[in-house]
């Protein structure tokens, strides 16, 4: 089993102690969430894509670029791009340029994204979204591929023997499909063999259980060998401490205060408890055995061979988070990894180009030196 760490960067106050930090702190301290993260030994990192509050996250490009700079193995991720609203070929433009930045160390998860903010913003409906997302797909998929492409499409001008600069430095990108609620996303990832990623952060196991059960069945449907399925699961929280009690005394406080925003804002609250919360949600809260026993009643279910965990903290104070992060990966990953297969492709740079791999560029020296 493989294991990210993901961040949407989230910048609203603290949900303890009500605190917001300056932007440009927040960016720092997604830096320090992905070094630390390589030092700790997790396998990828990972930088969603929102375009509205209180996200920060509008170009995770530019942000895993300066990430890629600052990191010499682990990959990246993009958690996820949401070719709904963008141009694929900006898009392709920006993720080959730190494909080669990186070395390679560029995998994708795409969806149609959500939030009315944001599609207002694109001016992108409920109702063509979808096809939006499947075209944008469809097109950068070809242009990574080919170095000249023609498409008529619907939703950007057309393309006429077009070439795109720079070529690709993986052959091709590995694109992983987010799915929160939709068969659509599932049934595309089945359609062109990739791998699937299941949100599994807002409601109990069961309707993401269902969803990984249709591509299973969609990805058989297009005849296709169910022996290279991948996929992928998230997590709704990490609090790991040495016993069970004092994950949730640890966690209580960020949890009452969450459930006091989502009130306030108007959100649906799935989970009325901490209690509730830790028993039928994927956080995984507790002592490292009850966080293995977890990752494997949900893998009987969805088979996956990585999951995600919150890079921040989250309202978790900074070192405890820190500490349940050493916890996981000292007595909770080895396990899993042992249990569990890893997906069944190299976890490496796919078909890269020919060619002595140089490594990403050296860090760049602070401002204040």
């Amino acid at each position: 089993m493989r294991f990210l760490a993901i961040t949407l960067i989230v910048h609203r106050p603290d949900p303890v102690t009500g605190v917001r930090t300056s932007t440009y702190d927040r960016f720092r301290e997604v830096l320090d969430s992905a070094v630390l993260a390589e030092e700790l030994g997790f396998d990828g990192f990972g930088v969603g894509e929102r375009h509205e509050r209180p996200f920060l996250s509008s170009a995770p490009a530019v942000v895993l670029s300066h990430v890629a700079a600052l990191t010499r193995r682990i990959r990246l991720f993009t958690a996820v791009t949401t070719l709904s609203l963008l141009d694929p070929v900006r898009a392709y433009e920006d993720y080959a340029t730190l494909d080669h930045l990186s070395g390679g160390r560029l995998d994708l998860m795409v969806g149609k994204g959500n939030g009315a903010a944001q599609r207002e913003l694109f001016q992108v409906t409920p109702e063509d979204q979808w096809e939006r997302n499947a075209e944008s797909y469809e097109v950068f998929r070809r242009i990574w591929r080919q170095d000249r492409v023609t498409a008529d499409t619907r939703f950007r001008p057309p393309l006429t023997d077009a070439e795109v600069w720079p070529r690709p430095y993986q052959r091709p990108v590995r694109v992983w499909h987010g799915s929160a609620t939709s068969k659509e996303s599932v049934d595309l990832a089945a359609r062109y063999g990739d791998p699937l990623f299941s949100a599994n952060v807002t409601h109990p196991m069961e309707p993401y259980a269902e969803l990984v059960r249709h591509y299973r069945e969609r990805w058989e449907h297009y005849g296709r060998d169910p022996a290279d399925i991948a996929v992928g699961a998230g997590s709704a929280g990490l609090c790991v401490t040495s016993t069970s009690q004092e994950a949730l005394d640890l966690y209580r406080p960020v949890f009452e205060s969450n459930l006091a925003f989502y009130r306030e804002a108007g959100l649906p609250v799935v989970f009325e408890t901490l209690e509730d919360f830790v028993a039928r949600s994927s956080a995984l809260i507790g002592s490292p055995e009850q966080v293995i026993d977890k990752v494997h009643r949900y893998h009987e279910q969805f088979g996956h061979s990585v999951l995600h965990v919150p890079a921040d903290a989250g309202g978790l104070p900074g070192n405890r988070h820190r500490d349940s992060l050493e916890l996981f990966q000292s007595e909770v990953a080895p396990v899993l990894r042992r249990d569990i297969p890893d997906p069944p492709f190299p976890w490496a740079p796919v078909l890269a180009a020919p060619g002595p791999v140089a490594g990403p560029l050296p860090a760049p020296v602070p401002a204040d030196r």
